[in-house]
Order: C-alpha cells, then sequence, then structure tokens
C-alpha cells in the first residue's frame, strides 16, 4: 500500500502537542495591529489547541500527525 499525503497547508498550519492535541496559530496577528494593545498583541503570539469540534477533519488532513 503507498504512503498517504498529508495536505501541505494543513501540515505548515498544526502541529501535535506531546499529549496527542494538535496546535494551531491565534488569528489576528498579520495586520492593523496599531489598533491592539500591547497585552493584546503578546496573548496574540502564544499558540492554542484546536476545538475538539473540528480535530477529525484535520486528522484526516494530516494522517502522520
Amino acid at each position: 500500500m503507498p504512503k498517504m499525503k498529508s495536505n501541505r497547508g494543513a501540515s505548515k498550519r498544526f502541529s501535535a502537542t506531546g499529549r496527542g492535541g494538535i496546535r494551531r496559530a491565534k488569528t489576528g496577528k498579520s495586520h492593523i495591529l496599531t489598533g491592539k494593545t500591547r497585552k493584546r498583541k503578546r496573548n496574540l503570539k502564544k499558540s492554542a489547541l484546536v476545538n475538539p469540534a473540528n480535530e477529525k477533519s484535520i486528522r484526516r488532513l494530516l494522517p502522520y500527525l
């Protein structure tokens, strides 16, 4: 059986945590940064976990995650 292909866009956006969750970047850090407070921009740097409702579809895109 041949190897399955990972979705290349998804592989750049998501990574696995040590406990098996899926890590993602927060949105809103690319432009219009002058309207956001320093605290808000600092917290946007941190990663977040994918919602369990969306986890199944992301695992389908990344079979070897």
